[in-house]
């Protein structure tokens, strides 16, 4: 599994990473973050407001911060499809 963590760099974006890895952490799963920063990447996802969550390459948030139990929930779903 694959979390992309697409963001400029700003705090709100910093915080989901954190957020996404402490999900990961405590679900104990093998799991790849890549954190994207580059615009027109982001855009490409079709991501217009940071930060965004992608699993797998499909976009499950953005213009927000996800907390630890709901990117928690997320990658649980993910890694029972």
């Amino acid at each position: 599994m694959k979390v992309q963590v697409l963001g400029t760099g700003c705090p709100k974006c910093r915080e989901m990473e954190e957020n996404a890895r402490k999900a990961i952490a405590h679900l104990g799963i093998e799991c790849d973050v890549e954190k994207i920063s580059n615009v027109k990447e982001i855009v490409s996802y079709g991501v217009l407001m940071t930060p965004g969550l992608a699993i797998d390459g499909t976009v499950v948030a953005s213009g927000k911060v996800l907390p630890v139990d709901e990117i928690v929930s997320l990658l649980a779903g993910a890694e029972g499809a």
